[in-house]
């Protein structure tokens, strides 16, 4: 045997070698399955070396458990303990295989519709190579039983294992420091499972969710039925009429939800350097069968486009902290608007340019009741396509056509753009309009990727103009949450065209879009207050859907009951008298602070608070403690996740069942012919392509 093996084999029979040895291939595999079985987006030299990191600091604590075992026993620990954490593994790249996501602890803790009968596929989706992640191990066992690799009998000193300890809770603590460096509020905010198994590895992952079921299991637990009570006494309270006036007038409409992703209010009509930079939005806005809401406010918090989408779709408020489609999306049940407007005949689909599990759609929107959901598999996918988070818009709605074209009317359908997303960068061939100049990097570039949203819905509006779709749809448009953050107060101030702003100005800079189009609505700008919590209830009043009965926070803007304080999700409020930031409140109409109030001011300013911590605090109740599980609205029937599958193939199956059934898509009215020859874009990636496949097409000819 040549010297360097027989030395390198005497390391291996020593505990310290045999143990460095088991994690080295724990590690290996790891890597491997990181790279070959998931897709966790690895972007720059940081997410690399992360990726890299990762497996190390749990793999070096949980298998050095055994090192404080004496004899034998402290190897076949270590075996067992090498298995537990590969069979992890391995069901995580079955789960992932299957539902483009990783297996939480509330998965295995339910079981039938709860785990999405994994089972009953194991037989499609397992690959015989899948079972190579336990070579390692089983290699190590038969090299300890044929005594290859000899079992050294001495005891390993606590010290040496305490210190080893050390070394994987020193390294867990460098991978998530640069891991909050790279993405901050990696925790707190949870976007997406495959952030924090990219950033901090599987094995953190499984503690992180276990810790989290279990905190959420301890507080739905201890709700009862009775805990809806207080909710519904408060909901008759502050509930408010529909307005005769607009109830119905959009009845037997499609619905098309377009969410502007970061676009604040002070857009509409604002001028760069001379020019518009949203006309079509700003002539949007001012149409006659346009109902603009120009003291619309965001009510987000950690949670951002997910709380948003909550709000919007719930009339539910996110959370405090974390993002409540992360936490409960899974597990809760809702009374969503897809599930209610497919229970009343609408086809429902949400479409987005990402990947399914960003901020767990995949699983919060079958709670919802969504029948379809389209998102990046569904898309073409190009290295020039996307940017930051996603699709491009012009490309995403474009390619979102075909889709359309295929549901049966009248449906629901929701459309997600990206690319007006922060840190507003935008490729040269697609800037239209120069940069501002307030010297914030940041924010000067907001101007462009806004600018490239309203182009991108200019030709979507024009297809459906063309496809006879406008006529036939009611057009919801609303900005999710702030573009520009309250850090940059010097560059908002030049945004604005004041020399500084105070927190009552930073208050009124939370005002997003949100516009209700149909032929038939008498339109006009609304100078009501509200927020995204009240968004559902206004849809449905002119949808002619009743919301009595409907666990809902928000109240139809159009309603002469609804209540015009504005809650925001840390307690603070707008309202068209007051405004309260902190300990501080101002008047609205001035954004002057009040000093010296009345004694009639602070009983108003009491009334409101109760008014708004009353409504944000049963909110939380209702997601926290699932309390929608214990109240059923009449008519209504509770959703079975286990009824849908946003797998791509099931998906392409069921569309085209439904069409033969309905008859009513656009595709079928059509006669099969596609629309999308009708739908032009000016995206230059489409141009380069349709460029190069006639060039092709040329040279083959």
């Amino acid at each position: 045997m040549p010297k360097f093996l027989k030395n390198a084999v005497g390391k291996v029979n020593t505990t310290l070698g045999f143990f460095t040895l088991t994690v080295v291939l724990f590690w290996l595999k790891t890597y491997i399955a990181y790279k070959t079985e998931f897709t966790l987006g690895v972007k720059g030299a940081v997410q690399e070396f992360l990726l890299i990191l990762n497996p190390f600091p749990t793999a070096i604590v949980l298998l050095g458990i055994a090192l404080y075992f004496r004899g034998r026993l402290k190897y076949w620990l270590l075996m067992t303990l090498d298995a537990i954490q590969t069979t992890w593994l391995f069901a995580n790249i079955l789960y992932y295989r299957e539902f483009s996501d990783f297996m939480s602890a509330g998965v295995i803790k339910s079981s039938g519709a709860a785990s999405n009968n994994l089972g009953t596929s194991l037989g499609q989706i397992i690959h015989w190579t899948d079972f190579l992640v336990y070579a390692d191990v089983l290699l190590l066992i038969l090299l300890l039983a044929f005594k290859v690799i000899r079992i050294d009998p001495r005891p390993f000193k606590v010290r040496y294992a305490a210190t080893l300890t050390m070394i994987g809770v020193a390294l867990f603590a460098v991978d998530l420091g640069m891991s909050e460096h790279d993405r901050s509020d990696l925790l707190t905010r949870t976007f997406d499972n495959n952030y924090i198994v990219k950033y901090l590895g599987l094995n953190t992952y499984a503690g992180y969710s276990f810790y989290q079921t279990e905190k959420e299991s301890a507080t739905r637990a201890q709700a009862s039925s009775s805990d809806m009570k207080s909710v519904l006494a408060y909901l008759k309270k502050n509930q408010a009429d529909e307005n005769i006036k607009y109830f119905g007038k959009a009845k037997g409409k499609n619905v098309f939800v377009i969410h502007l992703e970061s676009f604040q209010q002070f857009m509409i009509d604002y001028k760069s350097d001379g020019k518009e930079v949203t006309p079509t939005l700003n002539k949007f806005y001012h149409d006659k069968h346009t109902l603009s809401f120009d003291n619309f406010y965001h009510q987000v918090a950690q949670g951002k486009t997910s709380d948003a989408e909550m709000m919007m779709e719930n009339s539910l408020f996110g959370l405090p902290t974390g993002s409540a489609m992360t936490q409960y999306g899974t597990s809760n049940t809702f009374q969503a608007a897809p599930a209610i407007l497919a229970q009343k005949g609408y086809t429902t689909a949400a479409f987005h340019g990402d990947v399914a599990s960003f901020w767990n759609r995949d699983n919060a929107y079958k709670s919802w009741g969504y029948n379809y959901f389209f998102y990046s598999a569904y898309y073409k996918e190009k290295a020039n396509y996307t940017i930051g988070y996603g699709l491009k818009d012009k490309i995403f709605f474009k390619d979102s056509v075909k889709y359309i074209e295929q549901l049966p009317q009248p449906f629901y359908a929701k459309l997600i753009t990206l690319t007006n997303h922060y840190p507003y960068t935008l490729d040269k061939e697609n800037q239209t309009i120069a940069k501002t100049k307030t010297g914030d990097s940041t924010v000067d570039g907001y101007v462009q990727t806004a600018r490239y949203l309203d182009q991108s819905f200019a030709e979507f509006v024009s297809y459906l103009k063309k496809a006879g779709l406008y006529k036939n749809s009611m057009l919801v448009l609303y900005g999710d949450h702030y573009g520009i953050s309250n850090n940059h107060r010097s560059a908002i101030a030049q945004l604005l065209g004041k020399k500084s702003v105070n927190n009552a100005d930073l208050a009124q800079f939370q005002k997003v879009p949100f516009m209700i189009h149909a032929d038939g609505i008498e339109g006009g700008v609304n100078h009501t207050y509200g927020g995204e919590i009240d968004a559902l209830p206004t849809i449905f009043d002119l949808l002619g859907i009743k919301n009595k009965g409907y666990v809902q926070f928000g109240t139809d803007l159009l309603s002469k009951d609804h209540n015009q304080t504005v809650a925001f999700r840390n307690g603070d409020f707008v309202s068209p008298q007051y405004t309260k930031v902190g300990s501080t409140v101002y008047d609205t109409k001035t954004s002057q602070k009040l000093e010296n109030m009345t004694a009639k001011q602070k009983e108003t300013i009491k009334q409101m608070q109760n008014h708004v911590t009353t409504q944000l605090s049963l909110s939380d109740r209702v997601i926290q403690g699932d309390l929608l599980r214990f109240y059923t609205p009449k008519g209504f029937k509770k959703v079975n996740v286990a009824d849908y599958s946003y797998k791509v193939n099931k998906t392409l199956e069921s569309l085209k069942d439904v069409q033969a059934q309905k008859k009513t898509s656009l595709l079928h009215q059509r006669k099969g012919k596609t629309s999308e020859g009708l739908y032009k874009t000016d995206a230059p990636e489409l141009t380069d392509d349709s460029s190069s496949e006639s060039s092709s097409s040329s040279s083959a000819e």
